[in-house]
Protein backbone atom coordinates (compact mmCIF):
# COMPACT_ATOMS: atom_id res chain seq x y z
CA UNK A 1 0.00 0.00 0.00
CA UNK A 2 1.40 3.55 -0.70
CA UNK A 3 2.14 5.88 1.64
CA UNK A 4 -0.38 7.74 0.72
CA UNK A 5 -2.85 5.50 1.11
CA UNK A 6 -1.36 3.96 4.04
CA UNK A 7 -2.22 6.53 6.88
CA UNK A 8 -5.99 6.97 5.81
CA UNK A 9 -6.26 3.18 6.39
CA UNK A 10 -4.39 3.32 9.64
CA UNK A 11 -6.80 5.69 10.54
CA UNK A 12 -10.00 4.50 9.79
CA UNK A 13 -8.67 0.63 10.39
CA UNK A 14 -8.63 1.76 14.54
CA UNK A 15 -11.89 3.51 14.25
CA UNK A 16 -13.38 -0.20 13.00
CA UNK A 17 -11.48 -1.99 15.08
CA UNK A 18 -12.84 -0.24 17.59
CA UNK A 19 -16.26 -0.64 16.64
CA UNK A 20 -15.72 -4.37 16.20
CA UNK A 21 -14.70 -4.14 19.86
CA UNK A 22 -17.64 -2.65 21.25
CA UNK A 23 -20.03 -5.24 18.90
CA UNK A 24 -18.10 -7.88 20.62
CA UNK A 25 -19.30 -6.63 24.07
CA UNK A 26 -16.11 -4.43 24.99
CA UNK A 27 -16.77 -1.15 26.88
CA UNK A 28 -16.20 2.74 24.62
CA UNK A 29 -13.29 2.54 27.29
CA UNK A 30 -12.00 -0.63 26.82
CA UNK A 31 -12.18 -0.32 23.18
CA UNK A 32 -10.55 2.63 23.10
CA UNK A 33 -7.43 1.63 25.10
CA UNK A 34 -7.03 -1.58 23.11
CA UNK A 35 -7.60 -0.01 19.70
CA UNK A 36 -5.05 2.69 20.38
CA UNK A 37 -2.61 0.31 22.39
CA UNK A 38 -2.87 -2.16 19.40
CA UNK A 39 -2.08 0.56 16.80
CA UNK A 40 0.95 2.16 18.46
CA UNK A 41 2.33 -1.06 19.07
CA UNK A 42 1.95 -2.00 15.04
CA UNK A 43 1.68 1.00 13.54
CA UNK A 44 4.43 3.34 15.58
CA UNK A 45 4.52 6.79 14.52
CA UNK A 46 1.82 5.62 11.99
CA UNK A 47 4.41 3.50 9.68
CA UNK A 48 3.62 -0.36 9.76
CA UNK A 49 6.61 -2.20 12.19
CA UNK A 50 9.19 -4.56 10.81
CA UNK A 51 7.91 -7.78 9.07
CA UNK A 52 4.14 -6.18 8.93
CA UNK A 53 2.96 -5.57 5.44
CA UNK A 54 -0.19 -4.16 4.45
CA UNK A 55 -1.31 -3.97 0.89
CA UNK A 56 -4.12 -3.11 -1.41
CA UNK A 57 -6.63 -5.74 -2.83
CA UNK A 58 -7.41 -4.58 -6.45
CA UNK A 59 -9.95 -5.20 -8.76
CA UNK A 60 -9.74 -3.57 -12.21
CA UNK A 61 -6.50 -1.95 -11.17
CA UNK A 62 -8.39 0.12 -8.58
CA UNK A 63 -8.11 -0.35 -4.76
CA UNK A 64 -11.32 -2.28 -3.36
CA UNK A 65 -9.81 -3.73 0.20
CA UNK A 66 -6.86 -4.75 1.89
CA UNK A 67 -4.44 -7.34 3.89
CA UNK A 68 -1.77 -6.65 6.16
CA UNK A 69 -0.20 -9.69 7.32
CA UNK A 70 2.88 -9.67 10.24
CA UNK A 71 4.82 -11.80 12.63
CA UNK A 72 2.40 -13.05 15.33
CA UNK A 73 3.32 -12.18 18.51
CA UNK A 74 4.67 -15.41 19.68
CA UNK A 75 8.29 -15.07 18.92
CA UNK A 76 8.56 -17.02 16.78
CA UNK A 77 9.92 -15.59 13.05
CA UNK A 78 7.96 -18.53 11.39
CA UNK A 79 5.13 -17.79 12.83
CA UNK A 80 2.81 -15.28 11.38
CA UNK A 81 -0.80 -13.81 11.36
CA UNK A 82 -3.64 -12.13 9.15
CA UNK A 83 -3.61 -9.17 11.27
CA UNK A 84 -6.56 -7.29 9.46
CA UNK A 85 -8.57 -7.80 5.71
CA UNK A 86 -11.47 -6.34 4.33
CA UNK A 87 -12.85 -5.59 0.81
CA UNK A 88 -15.11 -3.06 0.46
CA UNK A 89 -19.10 -4.15 0.73
CA UNK A 90 -20.21 -3.61 -2.69
CA UNK A 91 -17.02 -5.87 -3.86
CA UNK A 92 -18.03 -8.80 -1.74
CA UNK A 93 -19.11 -11.94 -3.34
CA UNK A 94 -16.67 -11.73 -6.07
CA UNK A 95 -13.95 -14.01 -4.95
CA UNK A 96 -12.09 -10.94 -4.00
CA UNK A 97 -11.43 -11.98 -0.09
CA UNK A 98 -10.63 -15.45 -1.07
CA UNK A 99 -7.82 -14.47 -3.46
CA UNK A 100 -6.41 -11.61 -0.73
CA UNK A 101 -6.32 -14.76 1.43
CA UNK A 102 -4.13 -17.10 -0.61
CA UNK A 103 -1.93 -14.17 -2.06
CA UNK A 104 -1.68 -13.49 2.44
CA UNK A 105 -1.08 -17.03 2.20
CA UNK A 106 1.99 -16.98 -0.49
CA UNK A 107 3.51 -14.06 0.89
CA UNK A 108 4.10 -15.18 4.26
CA UNK A 109 5.96 -18.27 2.89
CA UNK A 110 8.05 -16.50 0.66
CA UNK A 111 8.58 -14.50 3.66
CA UNK A 112 9.56 -17.17 5.98
CA UNK A 113 6.42 -18.07 7.26
CA UNK A 114 5.58 -21.67 8.00
CA UNK A 115 1.83 -21.06 9.63
CA UNK A 116 -0.49 -18.05 9.20
CA UNK A 117 -3.20 -17.34 12.03
CA UNK A 118 -5.72 -14.98 12.50
CA UNK A 119 -8.43 -14.24 14.48
CA UNK A 120 -12.26 -13.28 13.64
CA UNK A 121 -14.91 -12.33 15.47
CA UNK A 122 -17.86 -14.74 16.49
CA UNK A 123 -20.32 -12.11 14.16
CA UNK A 124 -18.68 -12.10 11.09
CA UNK A 125 -19.62 -15.77 10.02
CA UNK A 126 -18.98 -14.88 6.66
CA UNK A 127 -15.52 -14.50 6.80
CA UNK A 128 -15.17 -17.56 8.61
CA UNK A 129 -17.13 -19.73 6.19
CA UNK A 130 -13.96 -18.15 4.11
CA UNK A 131 -11.60 -19.27 6.36
CA UNK A 132 -13.15 -23.02 7.09
CA UNK A 133 -13.07 -23.31 3.32
CA UNK A 134 -9.35 -22.52 2.70
CA UNK A 135 -8.17 -25.07 5.43
CA UNK A 136 -8.28 -22.72 8.56
CA UNK A 137 -9.02 -25.04 11.62
CA UNK A 138 -10.46 -23.36 14.72
CA UNK A 139 -7.89 -24.04 17.88
CA UNK A 140 -9.82 -21.80 20.19
CA UNK A 141 -13.18 -20.40 20.80
CA UNK A 142 -13.55 -17.40 23.62
CA UNK A 143 -17.44 -17.15 24.35
CA UNK A 144 -19.38 -14.67 26.92
CA UNK A 145 -22.60 -14.04 27.65
CA UNK A 146 -23.86 -10.35 28.56
CA UNK A 147 -25.59 -10.16 31.99
CA UNK A 148 -28.36 -8.00 32.88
Amino acid sequence: MSGARLRPWFEAGEREYHGDLIRAGKSPEQADVAASQSFEEYFPGGVPAPGHHVFDVLADDEPVGYVWIGPQTSGDPQDWWLWDIAIDDRHRGRGLGRAAVELAEAEAVRRGARSLGLKVFGFNTAARSLYESLGYDTVSLLMTKRLT
